[in-house]
């Protein structure tokens, strides 16, 4: 094998998840939603979380398999005792990311109240963790996947560009969620913070 190769892999990754987090973006805009309305009608404003999140898992695929196909090389490994701790805070990530996903709304998250015409929630969301931070969403799966026993170079890589994904995607969520709530959003996050509880 190529000395080189391992060196390359990470570069291979940060492109591939680079171009699913700008298509991703993209659909994610209020324009696409508008221009699937426009094309579709009303089904496609109905169906189009659904879509979103199909589409979503399905071209994320290829970028999760380039760190186990590509040459890689092993970067540490955490040792017991130390193993035990952090696999307790992932699992205890796993949970409240969970815990999460229930608040928001787990038929709404996936798409499948909007899909089936159910009510959907649309007020602002500020109780349980939202009580203390913004995307708890992010802020557990990242803290989750940092926490892996076994670090190799294209795992990082790959972590390092979902975590900057989630910062970038955070900031483009504010905006959108600010255009939607107005001054109740502005509040919002002026007395919370991004991924940690505001403490000042």
């Amino acid at each position: 094998m190529n000395a080189a190769a391992p060196l390359l892999s990470p570069i291979y990754i940060l492109l591939a998840f680079g171009l699913y987090a700008v298509v991703h973006s993209l659909l994610a805009s209020f324009t696409a939603k508008d221009l699937a309305e426009t094309f579709f009608g009303k089904p496609g404003r109905r169906y189009y979380r659904l879509f979103f999140n199909i589409f979503g898992t399905l071209t994320l695929l290829p970028a999760l398999a380039l760190p186990a196909i590509l040459p890689d090389i092993r970067l540490y490994v955490i040792p017991a005792p130390w193993v035990l701790f952090t696999g307790s805070i992932q699992i205890l990530a796993a949970l409240l990311l969970l815990y999460s996903v229930a608040q928001t709304g787990a038929l709404d998250f996936l798409g499948f109240s909007q899909a089936l015409g159910l009510k959907t929630n649309d007020r602002l969301n500020t109780s349980g963790l939202y009580r203390l931070i913004r995307h708890p969403l992010y802020t557990f799966s990242m803290l989750f996947l940092w926490l892996t026993p076994v670090m190799t170079l294209n795992l990082a890589a790959l972590t390092f560009a979902i975590s900057l994904y989630f910062y970038v995607g955070a900031l483009f969520e504010e905006r959108k969620l600010h255009r939607v709530f107005g001054q109740e959003y502005a509040d919002y996050a002026a007395r919370t913070g991004m991924f940690l509880p505001r403490l000042w």
